[in-house]
């Protein structure tokens, strides 16, 4: 079984999110299971200078798309063992960053196109052509309609996953012929409300649709979490599954990862309370032995559930908590965060930006880790948390819901709450709170998240079975 993987973005190339941790994990998951995997991305100028002078040069084409007819380079690579194409076109994508440009329409129609039109440029031929948001959701769009008829494609199946649905690739339906170069007698394949939708679009032409944890395939089916593609996602229901990702445990291992202070294990956790100490210290924060730290690395964004902490956070310090959160985004968060800080110098700190090391160290320190989000199609920052012992506490949405078991139960490895309410969320922290001071108790359930198999290599099989589900029984 061949699969070519598209993706906007890829570790360890260039990232932006968790679409680059999928990209560079799971091709390689699916090649330890013996399926031959390739990843295909465009080439940005913000690629890692050292793996970009190692790519190799193949071969060029031009691209159709509507009026133009645009230049396409072919450039291989390799990491972590897999085969990595990349789609060149200074025009497109030498600038910096990767998206947020006026004209992204127009880039990622031209790179859906070129993925299609560069299959037949490559030795190897997929059965599987697997897209990933919105920026490769033409490709599905483009094979269907341009590319039936050569040999090379005439098998080819097709999936797309959503990652996050609030990301469509919505438009104006003036680019429809002009921008993305399709004709209006097929303008019912991106219609929807008006716009141009480029998911709408893969939606309606692939064999299967998937995103990333199964509660999330659910919740798309209801308008509070779809983004007005419900209607559509119900109707083709039968494409919809979810299956969860993973996280790289060989990467996050507290046993082996050099950012921590002290390297512990779950057969070996004493060590780890050389990191709550090391962490607090470095933070300039007294350690307070009886204190639950509560820590969060996010983007300061309101769907993660910052409001909720917002409206009950003096409240929470006062139930024996020091606070620690690590991130950026809107002014809102920052400032009251910051605020916070100077008003309680003894129980907050706010670091901005991302730094990677101090993520690292914050999951190998912390007592517990807060994700109270309004939706979250998968998460991994639940997953590692929990891999490093730090107790995650959650809202029973998407991946969490899927990730994280609540402390009442048999197999707890982390405290839950339902509804998008503070009080709620205060209710789980709290429940949390109690059960730190029973120290026997705590380590058991540090235990159990710290055992949890949250390997790419569940997920690779899931898709395994679903690759094969659309396959001919003889290309099994």
């Amino acid at each position: 079984m061949k699969v070519l993987f598209a993706t906007s973005e890829a570790v360890p190339f260039v990232a932006s999110g968790g679409l680059a941790e999928v990209s560079g994990a799971l091709p390689r998951a699916l090649r330890n299971n013996r399926i031959a995997c390739r990843v295909i991305m465009p080439l940005y100028s913000d690629i890692n200078p050292e793996l970009r002078a190692s790519l190799k040069y193949i071969t060029n084409f031009q691209v159709p798309l509507s009026w133009r007819n645009q230049y396409c380079g072919l450039f291989e690579g390799n990491a972590n063992g897999v085969k990595y194409y990349f789609l060149d076109n200074e025009y497109y994508f030498k600038r910096e960053g990767l998206y947020g440009f006026y004209d992204d329409a127009e880039r990622f129609a031209f790179f859906s196109k070129a993925v299609v039109e560069a299959i037949q440029h490559l030795d190897f031929i997929p059965d599987i052509l697997h897209c990933n948001d919105w920026q490769t959701a033409l490709a599905p769009v483009y094979l269907d309609l341009y590319y039936r008829q050569n040999p090379s494609y005439i098998s080819i199946k097709t999936i797309f996953t959503i990652h996050n649905i609030q990301y469509q690739g919505k438009y104006g339906m003036e680019i429809l012929e002009t921008v993305v170069g399709i004709g209006l007698e097929h303008a019912e394949l991106l219609q929807m409300d008006d716009c141009v939708n480029f998911v709408k679009g893969a939606v309606e032409s692939v064999d299967r649709v998937t995103t990333v944890s199964p509660t999330y395939a659910n919740e798309l089916l209801d308008p509070w979490f779809a983004h007005g593609l419900d209607r559509l996602l119900v109707r083709r229901k039968f494409k919809l599954s979810g299956i969860l990702n993973g996280i790289d445990t060989k990467s996050y291992d507290p046993a082996t990862d050099p950012a921590l202070w002290k390297n512990y294990s779950v057969d070996k956790l004493e060590g780890r309370a050389a990191n709550r100490t090391q962490l607090l210290e470095s933070l300039d924060l007294p350690e307070y032995e009886d204190a639950m730290v509560v820590a969060m690395v996010t983007r300061l964004v309101a769907h993660k559930g910052l409001d909720l902490v917002k409206y009950v956070f003096e409240e929470m310090l006062s139930h024996g908590i020091q606070f620690i959160i690590l991130g950026t985004g809107e002014h809102v968060y920052e400032d009251f965060f910051r605020y916070m800080q100077e008003k309680y110098p003894d129980r907050v700190r706010i670091i901005s930006g991302f730094i990677p090391e101090l993520a690292r160290r914050i999951y190998g320190g912390a007592d517990a880790f807060l994700m109270p989000s309004k939706t979250e199609p998968c998460g991994l920052a639940q997953m590692i948390s929990a891999r490093y012992g730090a107790l995650p506490i959650v809202r029973e949405t998407g991946g969490l819901y899927d990730t994280i078991r609540d402390a009442g139960q048999e197999d707890g490895n982390g405290f839950t709450f339902k509804t998008y309410n503070a009080h709620d969320m205060l209710g789980a922290i709290d429940r949390a709170r109690g059960i730190f001071n029973n120290k026997e108790q705590w380590k058991a359930l540090q235990i159990n998240a710290m055992s949890a198999d949250f390997s790419w290599g569940r997920s690779a099989k899931e898709y395994i079975k679903l690759y094969q589900s659309i396959l001919p029984e003889e290309e099994v």
